[in-house]
């Protein structure tokens, strides 16, 4: 794609406050791009109701601009952004890429290459609806998609998409589009030139520049992150009971957080204003400081 002025985003659900591991992925993305003169975009991914919790996006916006990391331009609530799915899935069904699906949760586990836990779409329903099938959700048809992109910390990924994902869906059975569709449209039309985020998504990634391949959208670079993780190997996340971020002194976690980014600040600056310390950390990014690794392991 032609490169134009860089310009990221940082993408939270509203699922619950901000923590160490939001911080970490906020922090690296808004780093990356304000030492390149670049932009920062704010974008609220609310579209799963169930998993909204009341009060997040008002914690999150609370917690970014306490810790400095203020955006440009309006927040991105995708739960506005309906018309333009349904335009891109359109534009996917007149392709003949995707196909309606009947398929319940217990049949595809039952079905699935992967078994329960892994739950791979085998293609039950590419080739027509089963007799008195009705088609609730759409896939894509991930037949011969071998996926590939070079990412700027973690190297060459690659993928049979097929084989390691299956047929995922873009639209769901109760109506609401999936994540892998909506962030595609809405990062083409944002003009996203780049994206910093944890390295959790880096499968979500493959599907997604599948899908901009197929709607000829263009393609981001992108850098993934290491993972924050417990002594347990698990990410920090409101599942493990990851505490949200400190408020009162938000100075200590983000010190903190530039550590596990190998971007520790001189002693000078542990008690130095917010505003100072991003300064510093703006003026000494240097992504290829970065460790190449998806996880590490988050000491006491």
């Amino acid at each position: 794609m032609t490169r134009h002025r860089y310009r990221g985003r940082f993408a939270p659900s509203p699922s619950g406050p901000l923590h160490f591991g939001s911080l970490i992925s906020a922090l690296g993305s808004y780093l990356d791009a304000k030492a390149q003169g670049g932009e920062w975009w704010l974008r609220i991914d609310d579209l799963d109701p169930p998993r909204i919790t009341p009060g997040a996006t008002d914690a999150i916006l609370r917690a970014l601009e306490a810790y400095g990391l203020l955006w440009d331009g309006t927040v991105q609530y995708q739960n506005q952004r309906n018309q333009a799915y349904v335009a891109a899935l359109e534009v996917l069904q007149g392709l003949g890429v995707v196909y309606a699906c009947g398929c319940t949760r217990r049949e595809i586990a039952d079905s699935s290459v992967g078994g329960a836990t892994a739950a791979i779409y085998p293609g039950t329903c590419r080739a027509g609806l089963a007799p008195g099938k009705a088609g609730h959700a759409w896939r894509v048809d991930t037949r011969g998609a071998h996926v590939c992109f070079e990412d700027r910390l973690q190297g060459l990924i690659e993928q049979d998409l097929e084989r390691a994902a299956g047929d995922f869906i873009v639209q769901r059975a109760d109506g609401w589009f999936a994540y892998q569709l909506a962030a595609v449209v809405d990062d083409a039309e944002l003009g996203i030139t780049d994206i910093v985020r944890g390295a959790d998504l880096i499968d979500s990634t493959l599907r997604q520049v599948y899908l901009q391949r197929l709607l000829k959208l263009p393609s981001q670079r992108y850098l993934h992150l290491p993972v924050a993780v417990n002594a347990l190997g698990e990410k920090l996340s409101k599942q493990t009971l990851a505490s949200s971020l400190e408020m009162t002194f938000p100075q200590s976690s983000l010190i903190r957080a530039l550590a596990f980014l190998k971007h520790p600040p001189p002693l000078a600056l542990q008690r130095a204003p917010v505003a100072e310390i991003l300064s510093w950390a703006i003026a000494h990014w240097k992504p290829a400081g970065l460790p190449p690794a998806r996880t590490i392991e988050l000491k006491p």
